[in-house]
């Protein structure tokens, strides 16, 4: 067994996936999806489902490593701004070399802080410096470096 991929519902899959692309280093997996059909109103138990997005490729992983699926439904709802504690999937984490230039990045590209840079030392685990930051559609993403 083995993870495949996380999905973000997006309401422009194109412009959140440069997001990705030019924040984090993730590359495009081909095919770009456009779904629809029978198969998909049964699987998702809704009806007339249409999708469309791309899967990307994680960085670290390599080319069979587990992806970001980033995904638009023609029929997307759109609801309240995702919080830290809120039950459910609360964030993804990328470890990263340079923290500040990362964080500059995802603000040029329209994200925000939701708290601060804060340092940590976690015994047994050493020290880490880290954020929680919103991507351009609100969704939480963590940027963590760990100081040896």
């Amino acid at each position: 067994m083995r993870f495949a991929h996380i999905n973000i519902v997006a309401l422009d899959w194109e412009n959140l996936a440069n997001f990705y692309i030019k924040t984090f280093g993730c590359k495009i997996k081909p095919p770009k999806r456009e779904l629809s059909g029978a198969w998909l109103d049964q699987a998702t138990g809704l009806e007339d489902v249409e999708i469309e997005g791309i899967h990307l490729i994680l960085p670290g992983y390599g080319e069979n490593g587990p992806t970001l699926e980033i995904f638009t439904y023609a029929d997307v709802i759109n609801n309240d701004l995702k919080e830290i504690n809120r039950n459910g999937l609360a964030h993804i984490a990328f470890e990263v070399d340079d923290l500040e230039a990362i964080i500059n990045r995802i603000i040029e590209s329209g994200g925000a802080f939701l708290g601060k840079v804060v340092e940590k030392s976690i015994s047994g685990a050493g020290t880490i410096k880290f954020a929680y930051l919103r991507d351009p559609e609100g969704n939480i993403v963590e940027i963590q470096k760990w100081i040896a």
